[in-house]
């Protein structure tokens, strides 16, 4: 059971990790992917609004897992100088 469990965990970890490598950046959560927040006109209509202030305006962020690995190998190629 315990074997099992440690299996599915290390399983998705290793997935994870191959997204973060294969595609490093994913999509903004605060603006969904458009760059900007969507407000309604007095009408109701859609239009933009700001730039998100998460991504910039870019409509996309770099993942957790990538932001770890970068971090890591700074270090390590600081520490190896």
């Amino acid at each position: 059971m315990l074997t099992a469990s440690a299996l599915i965990a290390l399983t998705t970890l290793a997935g994870y990790a191959l997204l973060c490598v294969v595609a490093p950046f994913g999509t903004c959560r605060t603006c969904r992917g458009f760059g900007h927040k969507v407000v309604t006109d007095r009408k109701g209509r859609p239009k933009r609004d700001k730039p998100c202030r998460r991504c910039k305006g870019h409509g996309k962020r770099l993942r957790l897992g990538r932001r770890l690995t970068n971090h890591s190998r700074a270090v390590h190629t600081a520490g190896t100088r």
